[in-house]
């Protein structure tokens, strides 16, 4: 979808409507600068007759005050009148940058998604395999950064980083939002309404957050340690308390990174009989590397320069390998792709050898449905109320005991994985951080 968009702000033209496009002056017009069909002359006639004007209203402005006494507090505030501002459109209707930008998603991508089964292969060693495949997305990024930069002509849109630590607008506010108000004072009523939608972002919060720690706290991991699930709920919400002074967006567990910090300290197998996949020996448990990749995050701030350097194109492809290697293995697309497979080549796994063929089919097709109403309530100018529609998932979820027995249904909705096997010894990271179901 992100990709679309950029193909119809910089649709396919041909070169005539690329050269009439480069002439187009309307948005000049529009604004007042030129009042009539674009030349050198009339352009520079429009700009020395609205800077005269300027220096006139500015002189008369000046004239009524003290001759004697020019400073800061009686020079003309309105500095618009000196030099009118004007904001440019938003690029569009560029060459070839549609077609570059796909260019730069999907080499992303591919690159990515080879390198991740590259780490199965049989070639170079297995560490070599092993840092290859889970810097993947790193050197797909660095590769389609380096081919942008040598490609100067094309026009891409790039990633927008502020420069340093500052408040969104510190001409209007600062680092602490008044809970009074900060434009106008609020009402006590609207203090009280606004439990409601606190209340909904906190369905959110908690769902992400224990998301991540039951994708984390698997059994197959043998962690010693005990889970902090009460915990981490509370340190999240004090957390969030603080940027709600600050305006600040809200946190919540990050299930990718946490899953790639678990997957970094994760000791497998080595000996294992021809065949059979490695498994999990230990996980060292410790907190060291979390504290230094939080701190690098921060650090992030002074390489904005960097940063600005990467297209959002770029962007789109990480976003599409995290997707697709996301949704490997769920049993809702593994059901979903049955729609249209004879029934003799359905794969042999506890939701087909226990269910029957319609009643499964009739338990995806509900899934389908609650998965396009959330689409088309986030997609639209109701989103706010998302999390009241994800919540109404759970009463649907009770009343379909109506439908289907116990057993059908631990075999429908089960937690555990039970794909067919792909062959992989190591799914990376980004292949386990998926939804449970």
């Amino acid at each position: 979808m992100k990709v679309c968009k950029v193909f119809y702000k910089h649709p396919l033209m041909t070169l005539a409507e690329y050269c009439m496009e480069a002439n187009d002056t309307s948005w000049l017009i529009k604004n007042g600068i030129i009042d009539g069909p674009f030349n050198n002359t009339n352009v520079a006639e429009s700009l020395i007759g609205i800077t005269s004007q300027a220096l006139l209203l500015n002189s008369s402005s000046i004239n009524k005050t003290d001759s004697t006494s020019i400073t800061g507090e009686n020079w003309p505030i309105n500095r618009s009148v000196l030099m009118p501002t004007v904001h440019p459109p938003e690029i569009v209707n560029q060459p070839n940058t549609a077609l570059f930008c796909a260019i730069l998603a999907m080499g992303t991508f591919f690159i990515a998604y080879y390198l991740r089964h590259f780490r199965n292969s049989k070639f170079l060693g297995r560490s070599a395999r092993r840092a290859l495949g889970d810097f993947g997305v790193p050197i797909a990024i660095v590769v389609m950064v380096g081919l942008d930069y040598i490609t100067p002509g094309t026009y891409t849109e790039k990633l927008k980083v502020p420069e340093g630590l500052s408040p969104s607008a510190p001409e209007i506010r600062g680092w602490i939002i008044p809970p009074s108000g900060l434009l106008a004072p609020i009402q006590v009523w609207a203090a009280f309404a606004s439990i409601i939608p606190a209340m909904l972002v906190y369905i959110l919060l908690f769902m992400e957050t224990h998301i991540s720690e039951l994708i984390i706290d698997k059994k197959e991991r043998k962690l010693k340690k005990g889970s902090g699930f009460h915990l981490d709920i509370v340190l999240i919400c004090l957390l969030n308390v603080g940027c709600g002074f600050m305006g600040a967006p809200f946190v919540c567990a990050a299930t990718v990174r946490s899953v790639t910090h678990v997957s970094a300290v994760t000791v497998m197998s080595r000996t294992h009989a021809p065949g059979d996949k490695p498994h999990i020996i230990e996980v060292k448990e410790q907190r060291v590397s979390a504290l230094c990749v939080s701190i690098l995050v921060g650090v992030s701030v002074l390489m904005a320069p960097l940063l600005r350097l990467v297209p959002m194109a770029v962007l789109f492809g990480v976003f599409l390998y995290m997707g697709i290697s996301s949704i490997n293995g769920i049993q809702f697309f593994d059901r979903c792709r049955l729609f249209f497979m004879p029934v003799k080549h359905h794969p042999q796994v506890a939701y087909v050898r226990r269910v029957q063929t319609l009643k499964m089919h009739l338990f995806t097709f509900i899934q389908l449905l609650c998965l396009v109403m959330l689409w088309v309530v986030k997609s639209s100018g109701i989103s706010l109320a998302f999390p009241f529609f994800l919540i109404l998932m759970v009463p649907l979820r009770a009343q379909l005991r109506f439908l289907f027995s116990p057993s059908e249904l631990r075999a429908l909705d089960s937690d555990e994985p039970d794909s067919v096997d792909n062959g992989e010894e190591e799914p990376d990271f980004y292949a386990e951080a998926l939804l449970p179901g």
